[in-house]
């Protein structure tokens, strides 16, 4: 695919120089569509029977200055974002109505980003992917038939950049707070020869962390090559970058965030993450007449790299013998890995009839391996770079769909998707802990959906749906013991009113788990959050959303969402017996989450936006404070500014754009991540045993600032 790429690339070079200034022939119009076909089967429309959110570029545009996809997303309904280095840059994590980013499906062109063992999103290795993003939806609950893994909280699927008519370019340079710095470069040429295009962006985002030497480093690129007409869009992609990442996982203990929030209890110059990922994609997309088209996707994914630690007065045995007892040693522990991905499906429409059928199918390969890379006293015959542990990994994964959207009456619509996922994982060798982990499991899938869309009026709709999922365990789920899959039975009611003043949604929601995997408030060694089985559970919900036009100027944005998030007759270990701690809150679901914006245009080409986050209270464990109460983080309330003004200009630059963000105005001092752990105490007091906890704080910036300017070429 990489050849097939620079092939289309000199094959445009070649074809012309120089971008054709005449545009009055070409449909542009035509290209949008086509350009949204790549995700047309996973998204959900404006009708249909699924609760969704939509950013376009424009609005993420006003406040891209080099935070991470998560944070640019927080103040959308049931979101609550958070970063270990606490400014929204390095290692960045959302939730959606409580549920973590390894139970929220990501697509990237319709082609599944999440890891393929742990479920989880890294978007650490796609800086400022949203440079490069033309729109994307956030689907919260089951949502439509995805690619990948299952959606248990939301699916976010992400349209690059579409093909652009016009030559252009850009230059962008942002600075803040903590030594933060944006730098991209991109170009776009148009339409050369009425056919094809090729768009290219560089760039470097680097933050030394409000947590002190939480510093990020990263280094992406963006490669588009398109051939267009009336009827056929065929895009080539490359993407991705490398990343360089200071250990902020773990990180505070509640006596140290009191002492100083900023600092970071690590001390190892190089305790870093480095990783390198390249994405590779082709998209052929065919539109055959007004009933027919068909889309073709295929990607590639090389991924690798290392985290090294620094441990000290290690055991020998702990390390295959490499050491000897009570060494200080240096590690490296590896991924390697491949994914191969295939998506196509054909889409028929036809006087209110709308049917996506298609497949998607994918192939992972990964090895995971430790070095030791320095040893105060290594054993004898020990090499630097050998290993102590190894295995290897496979994951096979085919879901084949069919969805349908039909006209009942003129009143009345309905909507129809039937969803097979088949996966096998198989993995064997050592964990880290040089345990053995041997799995070959095979899963399969049945997941249908169904719901109704009822118009009152030319303003009023309501909707109704109900969406099965089902998820495999991800592989430390397995490592943990865990081998049985979860399932969702997802209901939604709806209603959406959208009139010249006000554009409002409001839905009802309860989401019955079966086997949930919920976070027990623990992490492991590399700061991955541990899950257990809860049995039965549940999530109850009211959600809210509305963009207010109070006048030509002012415009209101405000949601809420109120929920009921409960275990069902949770047992747990408490002083060393299994304890019946009935309905308890599931743990990291805040029961209420609010966010407005204010966003005032005083002319056409200036806006000022006041935004406000407010997160309640949440549990860092499933126990419900039964042991001590350390497993609860405070409810918090935060405020940003944010400032675009552009300038037009008929000199060198079609226009400058200045652009300012002020996070945390009301510098509030919060933090809206932890962990939780307990371990049952026998050595105090024998013949008793007492369960002992603690906790860990993820302390976030205070008042701090990004500004940037951007030169339009």
């Amino acid at each position: 695919m990489k050849n097939l790429f620079l092939f289309l690339t000199l094959l445009v070079l070649s074809v012309s120089a120089k971008a054709q200034q005449n545009q009055t022939q070409k449909d542009s119009t035509k290209t949008e569509k086509l350009d949204e076909v790549l995700v047309h089967a996973i998204r959900a429309k404006k009708s249909d029977p699924i609760t969704h959110s939509n950013l376009t570029k424009a609005e993420l545009e006003k406040r891209n200055l080099g935070q991470d996809i998560p944070v640019l997303l927080n103040y959308l309904p049931s979101v609550v974002s958070s970063s270990d280095a606490g400014a929204g840059i390095g290692y960045t994590y959302m939730r959606v109505r409580g549920s973590d980013g390894s139970r929220i499906n990501v697509t990237i062109n319709g082609i599944p980003y999440n890891d393929a063992e742990s479920q989880g999103t890294f978007w650490v290795n796609l800086g400022d992917l949203a440079s490069s993003t033309e729109s994307l939806q956030l689907q919260r609950g089951v949502g439509t038939s995805t690619n990948g893994s299952g959606a248990f909280g939301a699916s976010l699927n992400i349209l690059t950049d579409a093909v652009a008519n016009q030559t252009s370019a850009e230059i962008s340079n942002s600075f803040g707070s903590y030594g933060t710095r944006k730098h991209t470069v991109e170009f776009n040429s148009g339409t050369l020869n009425d056919h094809f295009s090729i768009a290219a962006r560089l760039s470097n985002i680097k933050s030394d962390g409000y947590v002190d030497r939480a510093f990020s480093n990263f280094k992406t690129y963006f490669l588009q090559g398109a051939y267009v007409d009336d009827n056929t869009l065929i895009k080539a992609l490359a993407f991705g970058g490398k990343e360089r990442t200071y250990q902020a996982w773990f990180g505070l203990t509640a006596d140290e965030l009191k002492e100083d929030r900023r600092q970071n209890p690590y001390t190892y110059d190089n305790e870093t993450d480095n990783y390198w990922q390249d994405h590779y994609q082709l998209h052929w997309n065919e539109r055959y007449d007004n009933n027919w088209s068909t889309n073709l996707g295929l990607n590639y994914t090389k991924g690798k790299g290392y985290f090294e630690q620094f441990k000290g007065e290690e055991a020998a045995e702990d390390f295959n013998n490499l050491i000897v007892d009570d060494s200080e040693l240096i590690v490296r522990r590896w991924l390697d890995n491949d994914f191969y991905v295939v998506n196509a499906n054909v889409e028929y429409k036809n006087n209110g009839l709308n049917i996506i059928t298609g497949f998607s199918y994918s192939n992972y390969t990964g090895d995971h391996f430790g070095e030791v890379i320095w040893g105060s006293n290594l054993a004898t015959n020990t090499n630097i770079n050998d290993q102590y542990y190894f295995s290897d990994a496979l994951k096979n994964e085919t879901s084949l769909f069919s969805k349908a959207n039909f006209e009942i009456s003129e009143e009345l619509s309905g909507y129809v998707d039937i969803q097979g996922r088949f996966v096998k994982y198989k993995t064997k060798g050592l964990t880290s802990k040089r345990k053995g982990i041997d799995v070959n499991e095979s899963f399969e899938f049945f997941n249908p959906k169904f719901g109704l869309t009822y118009n009152l009026n030319y303003n009023n709709s309501l909707y109704a749906s109900f969406a099965r999922a089902n998820r495999e365990p991800n592989r430390d789920d397995f490592e943990n013991g865990i081998d049985t899959h979860e399932r969702l039975d997802d209901y939604e009611f709806g209603w959406r009113m959208n009139n010249e003043k006000i554009q409002l949604s409001a839905n009802l929601y309860y989401m019955n788990y079966r086997n949930q995997l919920v976070l027990t408030g623990a992490i492991d060694d590399v700061g991955a959050p541990v899950r257990a089985t809860s049995g039965k559970s549940y999530r109850l919900g009211l959600e809210v959303e509305a963009n207010i036009k109070v006048s030509e100027q002012l415009s209101l944005r405000p949601n809420f969402a109120l929920s009921k998030n409960r275990n069902v007759d949770f047992y747990a270990p408490v002083d060393g017996m299994l304890t019946d701690l009935g309905d308890t809150p599931i743990s990291f679901s805040p029961s209420i989450i609010g966010a407005n914006a204010f966003i005032f245009h005083p002319t056409e080409n200036f806006q000022i936006s006041f935004l406000s986050k407010y997160v309640g209270e949440q549990f860092m464990s499933n126990l419900n404070s039964k042991v001590s109460g350390l497993d609860k983080l405070e409810a918090y309330f935060t405020s940003d500014l944010s400032i675009s003004y552009e300038i037009k200009s008929k000199a060198i630059f079609k226009s400058i754009v200045l652009s300012g963000l002020v996070n945390n105005i009301f510098n509030a001092e919060y933090v809206d991540r932890g962990y939780y752990y307990t371990y049952d105490d026998t050595w105090s007091a024998p013949g008793l045993t007492t369960t002992v906890d603690g906790s860990g704080y993820y302390p976030q910036a205070t008042t701090n600032f990004l500004a940037g300017v951007t030169l339009k070429f």
